[in-house]
């Protein structure tokens, strides 16, 4: 699984996503330096309850396509409204921790002005509600 680009290759690698290039394009869960390192995404219940919720909320994205839907991974393109670039965004999913691994990166370009990052925050957020709305009360 995956693809080798300019920049970032795709995919699992000794079962975790690839880490970030230098260039400032890029953050991932398996990084631990800034400015490339985020947290995982946390999730309670099961992996495949959690994948389809996450699916469905990167599906519900503008400018978006499920390139990789497998059972523990996902890949999608986001592409940029005015100038049409793409970041390609991967989870994998690891049980044993409740979490979501997650990688963004640009495709081209040394630097993104903060925008893989903030996705990623925006699809943190959007699932925990998602969430919490789930949850029985």
């Amino acid at each position: 699984m995956g693809r080798v680009d300019r920049q970032h290759p795709v995919g699992v690698r000794n079962g975790r996503l690839n880490p970030c290039s230098r260039f400032w394009n890029c953050v991932c869960s398996y990084d631990t330096e800034e400015p490339y390192a985020i947290a995982p995404i946390e999730f309670s219940g099961s992996a495949g309850e959690a994948m389809e919720t996450l699916r469905s909320l990167v599906e519900s994205q503008p400018r978006t396509r499920i390139v990789t839907s497998e059972d523990r991974y996902l890949h999608a393109e986001f592409r940029s409204r005015i100038f049409r670039f793409v970041d390609d965004v991967e989870f994998l999913f690891d049980e044993t921790a409740n979490a979501i691994h997650v990688r963004s990166a640009s495709r081209i370009g040394l630097l993104d002005i903060g925008v893989n990052r903030s996705r990623v925050e925006k699809l943190r957020r959007q699932f925990a509600e998602r969430a919490a709305t789930r949850r029985p009360s």
